[in-house]
């Protein structure tokens, strides 16, 4: 009897004991796939897009000079105002030019009297020189006097002329149909034109056509070409995307701190007037664009498990990808990790286009390792007893 009573305490004691043991294992195991962070493989588009900022600015912008000095006494146009070409848009005093006119109006009749006498020297004298009353040098000299008489008479003609024009230049028009987005002078101010013509006015010609001057650097230019699509925004419009298309590369490099950089430049439509001269643009060219492809999270590609070394956690390699293979990812499959070779297309920063490997739609693939379900781990651990 005695020994059967320690018989079934003993059984008890270690059914007790592998109960005991079973629940302290199932309360702190973690299952293998909670150890992973995975998101699923998807079909769509992906653009490969190099960036940049430029300046949004007119596609044609005339500066409006003088080519004569005065002072200003009137303006006829200002800030934001359509002008039509030939416009009037400022005067200079013209009391100089009128003087100026003035004098050269009587050198003309001062040339134009001395032509008249001049002739009259030159027919008396042929009319001598015709009855030998007079020598040859006489005469010639009468020729002479009237053919000089007559140059200077062209000459003052000329200086006239010139005045005139001067004075019709400080009469300051537009050049051409726009907006004015500059000015540059008030009245009372003195332009002064001698060595290099003073900028008056700033005149776009059409603000519903505009362009991107946006610098790229040299990594970045073998892969633009004319006539690619540019997505752009502007800290005016942050909810808007822009669309423009590269119009131009120009050859002319710029090097700032050892930085090579080329101009870019994107035309713009503007029909609405709403992008303004001045404008910061953050430029977006689309280099590439393939639709309707598997794409897989760049994080899957740069995924590396600890736990390779591990025999438990074996990793399975796939041999059927050629040696041309860029890259691989990691699946869970029958408990363990595998790796799958695949070959790589396109990307846009975030996804990457897979053009090779035995992966499709809805697959899922690791990103990382789950390190709050590890933390949890290391908090259940039984405490150590000292």
């Amino acid at each position: 009897m005695k020994n059967r009573i320690t018989k079934w305490i003993i059984t008890l004691m270690i059914m007790a004991l592998s109960s005991g043991g079973y629940w302290w294992y199932d309360s702190h195991k973690i299952r293998f796939e909670d150890r992973y962070k995975q998101e699923s493989i998807e079909k769509g588009t992906v653009l490969q897009t190099v960036s940049a900022n430029g300046t949004l600015n007119p596609v044609v912008l005339v500066n409006v000079g003088t080519q004569v000095s005065g002072t200003v006494i009137k303006l006829e146009a200002d800030f934001n105002d359509h002008v039509q070409k030939g416009q009037i848009m400022a005067r200079l005093d013209p009391s100089l030019f009128n003087a100026q006119i003035a004098q050269s109006n009587a050198n003309v009749s001062n040339a134009h009297a001395s032509v008249v006498l001049a002739m009259a020297n030159e027919k008396r004298s042929r009319e001598l020189f015709e009855k030998e009353y007079v020598s040859q040098q006489d005469y010639d000299q009468s020729v002479q006097s009237l053919a000089s008489a007559k140059a200077s008479l062209a000459l003052a003609t000329a200086q006239l002329k010139r005045d005139q024009t001067n004075k019709n230049y400080s009469v300051i028009t537009s050049p051409v149909s726009g907006v004015v987005v500059d000015r540059q002078i008030s009245v009372g101010q003195t332009v002064a034109a001698s060595f290099q013509t003073p900028t008056l006015f700033k005149i776009a010609q059409d603000l519903r056509e505009m362009q991107i001057d946006a610098n790229f650097a040299e990594a970045d230019i073998g892969k633009i070409r004319v006539g690619q699509n540019v997505n752009f925004n502007v800290d005016a419009f942050p909810e808007l995307t822009f669309k423009g298309v590269v119009s131009q590369i120009r050859l002319n490099a710029t090097t700032t701190s050892n930085v090579v950089t080329y101009d870019i430049v994107v035309a713009v439509d503007n029909p609405k007037e709403i992008l303004l001269p001045g404008m910061t643009a953050y430029v977006t060219i689309i280099e590439d664009q393939h639709p309707n492809v598997l794409l897989v999270p760049n994080a899957a590609l740069r995924f590396r498990s600890t736990d390779d070394k591990k025999v438990k956690f074996k990793v399975k390699k796939e041999s059927h990808i050629s040696d041309t293979t860029k890259g691989h990812i990691f699946i869970l499959k029958d408990g363990q990790l595998k790796k799958i070779y695949i070959s790589i297309g396109i990307t846009d920063g975030k996804y990457t286009e897979v053009t090779e490997g035995a992966i499709e739609a809805g697959d899922l693939v690791i990103v990382s390792e789950n390190n709050s379900e590890r933390d949890t781990s290391k908090s259940n651990s039984p405490m150590k007893m000292f």
